[in-house]
């Protein structure tokens, strides 16, 4: 006899979520294993209320990305923390992680430097520059 019982997927932080210095750790610390290439942390803080901190890297290829991203959601299971999403996995040339108050993006280099996110997130945060006449 099978079971016909649909498979529930646990889709939430726990309470109280891993502190966000935790959740950075790990994130830092799967990116490392897998040796992600140009790890930026960017601090989102009152600019979205989306998320605390965004990490960008960059995989080497697809399968790469995919490895990295994959890496990420079995540090977080550490803590006992499932992503509350994982988007581009199939085409795996720029992987999403969304662990709450931290997002991961693995990148491959030429879809991180058209879409630049280190550029978006960061604008204004530098006084700028004197104009020079």
């Amino acid at each position: 006899m099978t079971n016909n019982q649909a498979h529930v997927i646990k889709t939430q932080l726990p309470n109280p979520p891993p502190p966000v210095d935790v959740l950075l750790k790990h994130v830092r610390t799967a990116f490392e294993n897998l040796k992600a290439q140009d790890i930026v942390e960017i601090d989102v803080r009152g600019k979205t209320s989306v998320c605390d901190w965004m990490v960008v890297a960059s995989g080497t290829s697809t399968r790469h990305v995919k490895s990295i991203a994959d890496e990420v959601v079995r540090e977080a299971k550490k803590l006992d923390c499932q992503p509350l999403g994982v988007e581009g996995e199939r085409e795996a040339e720029w992987v999403l992680v969304d662990l709450g108050d931290v997002v991961a993006h693995v990148m491959l280099p030429r879809v991180r430097e058209f879409y630049a996110l280190e550029r978006l997130w960061t604008v204004g945060d530098e006084p700028p520059e004197p104009e020079q006449y």
